[in-house]
């Protein structure tokens, strides 16, 4: 049996030293290291709440330093909404749900760039609410009918 070609994802469109200085600028971080750091927590955070094909998308347009901090961690079962990702991540990191927000912003929305409007629009159709606006975007939503 002959295997079907293949086709080679393109590289990323930046590279992860690309990545941590537009982080740097979105977060204001002094040096980056500490962006770096922020990067960290953040993509492996939002490695706990992506699934899918989606997951698989967003891996292809990081830098591989950010895949591999994204696919290093296994998917909770437990969907978190955007508030508890913050509040989640606050936790893990000792941080203030202030900080954990500010950094939250400064990764997502450098992903955001990164993965484009029509992956984005589907990551956020998967997750639940609040999870937009951590990614720097309204959220809209439809309006429900009625009961």
């Amino acid at each position: 049996m002959y295997d079907q070609p293949r086709s080679c994802p393109a590289p990323p469109a930046v590279t992860f030293d690309q990545m941590l200085e537009r982080v740097r600028y979105e977060g204001a971080y002094p040096t980056r290291e500490r962006a770096e750091e922020a990067v960290r927590v953040v993509l492996a955070a939002l490695g706990r709440q992506i699934t899918g094909d989606e997951r698989a998308e967003l891996v292809h347009r990081l830098p591989l330093e950010a895949a591999l901090v994204l696919t290093a961690q296994i998917p909770d079962a437990e969907r978190l909404t955007g508030w508890g990702f913050v509040k989640d991540l606050a936790a893990r990191t000792g941080a203030t749900p202030a900080t954990a927000r500010w950094e939250t912003g400064a990764v997502l929305s450098v992903v955001s760039r990164l993965a484009g409007p029509d992956l984005l629009a589907r990551i956020l159709r998967r997750l639940p609410g609040g999870y937009a606006l951590l990614f720097g975007h309204a959220e809209l939503r439809q309006p429900q009918a009625a009961a």
